[in-house]
């Protein structure tokens, strides 16, 4: 068999269930790729976050080791590009002979773009010497025109010296202007890629369905508000929980109704089905190419969006699941054994990037936190496979020390900066009763520690140090080392 073809479309914000087939969202075109591939159902990123889920699903590596720990494009970034000495599997398929192409979103650099790393681009943005901050002087423009007496908006959050929110809205009836550039250049690159000899891989980024949830008409007209359930954790009020995660709902999302949420959640819903029409057009534009067969197709997302979970919307400190827990459908005609399957086991973005090296037959001889994906798409279970998931998240534009490990029973997140979280996950799916503080779960406290220090030293990860004012975890990192 040849080499195949990579095809990615990579998301911004998309929750995992909304392509799930049994999920209200209407996405007929990721049903029909879940039927003919295979469905990877627990699929995490390793931070809530843009920059360092990308560099890790480019790279393979956690934010440890490729550097990237936040928002590179602002004055609060924490890094503005990779370490030195990182190689992206990119570079590895262009030595191999594959012809790469990268439209729309990049985010991983803004020393370096897709073009520095194997890619030829079109349009690829927050690329180099991109800037996402805001100057002062949009500040005091915001204290001149702000008026504290005008009533607040529909999906509105009032943020006094910060400029108002808007979570959602009608958007343009010709679709957001980013992804559809996006996907003119995908299919005029499509044929072209087809008439070359060599292997291809195209990278198409949307950055749909970010927040704001901005939705053309006909797709919010498909759902009717009264038919949006709340989520059944949104009565949370989080009082066992850190709290930076009541204050975000109390003063931010809390001042949305209950009728405000839904209409969130339809809008979100909305940009999905907005988003699943484009991807559809790229799948009828590869089908005409006549390339279907050898091409493996990739649907994922960088990170998720609470979507109304525990009253929150987006992503950011709040270690829950929403956040996390990221879309990953593969179709590959000619490579996957009984396709229609779900796979339950813990996958991890960066596991994407050996899998396309192993299907290109281009080994790597270097460090990767991820692995190959090939044996399920084989319907076979390699012989070792992880049976937990680890996070690292050292804040977004606020710093903040997390770690979390999660298994298919407990999650465990190390909060550095106020009290720690545990979930019983069997019992407690939608992590409402955090058990931290419950002293019959120090047992297992102590196992979950020792798997995340674990994973710390495995991947290098300086996450603290013993001074007493900030080893503050429950066990240290000589946790590591005893057996449980």
């Amino acid at each position: 068999m040849d080499k195949p073809n990579i095809l990615i479309v990579m998301t911004d914000h998309q929750r995992a269930d909304t392509v799930l087939s049994d999920h209200p969202a209407i996405t007929p075109n990721l049903d029909r790729l879940g039927r003919e591939g295979v469905t990877f159902t627990s699929t995490f990123c390793p931070s809530p976050h843009c920059c360092p889920a990308r560099a890790t699903f480019f790279s393979s590596l956690y934010p440890s080791r490729h550097g990237v720990w936040n928002n590179i494009c602002n004055g609060q970034a924490l890094s503005t590009g990779l370490k030195d000495g990182v190689r992206l599997w990119s570079e590895d398929l262009q030595e191999a002979g594959y012809n790469l192409y990268y439209t729309g979103k990049w985010h991983v650099s803004i020393e370096e773009g897709p073009e520095d790393r194997g890619w030829r681009t079109r349009g690829a943005t927050a690329g180099k010497g991109a800037f996402h901050g805001v100057a002062w002087d949009r500040y005091e423009k915001i204290a001149r025109e702000e008026d504290p007496a005008a009533p607040r908006g529909e999906g509105e959050v009032i943020r006094p010296g910060y400029g108002n929110y808007t979570l959602y809205g009608t958007g343009s009836d010709s679709g957001n202007a980013h992804d559809e550039k996006v996907l003119a250049d995908a299919l005029e690159t499509l044929p072209k890629l087809a008439q070359g000899d060599e292997p291809w891989c195209l990278y198409v980024g949307f950055i749909a369905p970010h927040d704001p949830y901005m939705v053309p008409k006909k797709y919010l007209d498909m759902y009717n508000v009264d038919d949006i359930p709340l989520p059944e954790n949104y009565a949370d009020e989080m009082s066992d929980k850190p709290a930076v995660y009541q204050r975000m709902r109390k003063t931010r999302f809390g001042q949305l109704s209950e009728r405000e949420i839904r209409e969130g959640i339809r809008h979100f819903w909305a940009y999905c089905t907005y988003l699943d029409d484009l991807f559809g057009r790229i799948l009828d534009q590869l089908d005409r190419t006549g390339q279907r067969d050898n091409t493996l197709v990739l649907y994922c997302s960088d990170h998720g969006d609470y979507c109304g979970e525990h009253g929150l919307f987006a992503k950011g400190i709040p270690c829950f699941q929403g956040a996390y827990h990221v879309p990953a459908v593969v179709r590959w005609p000619q490579g996957v054994k009984n396709p229609g399957r779900q796979v339950d086991e813990f996958v991890s973005l960066a596991d994407f990037g050996p899998t396309f090296l192993d299907v290109a037959a281009c080994p790597a001889d270097r460090h990767f936190v991820g692995a190959s994906l090939t044996p399920f798409l084989k319907d076979q279970k390699p012989s070792e496979w992880r049976d937990d998931i680890h996070t690292q998240c050292n804040g977004v534009e606020l710093y903040y020390t997390q770690r979390s490990v999660m298994t298919k029973d407990f999650k465990y997140v190390f909060n550095g900066f106020d009290w720690d979280e545990l979930y019983d996950l069997k019992n407690d799916p939608h992590e409402m009763n955090n058990l931290a503080q419950n002293p019959e779960c120090d047992d297992i406290i102590r196992e979950m520690c020792g798997r995340l220090w674990r994973f710390a030293q495995r991947e290098d990860d300086s996450v603290t140090n013993p001074y007493i004012t900030v080893g503050l975890a429950p066990y240290g990192p000589g946790q590591a080392f005893k057996k449980d």
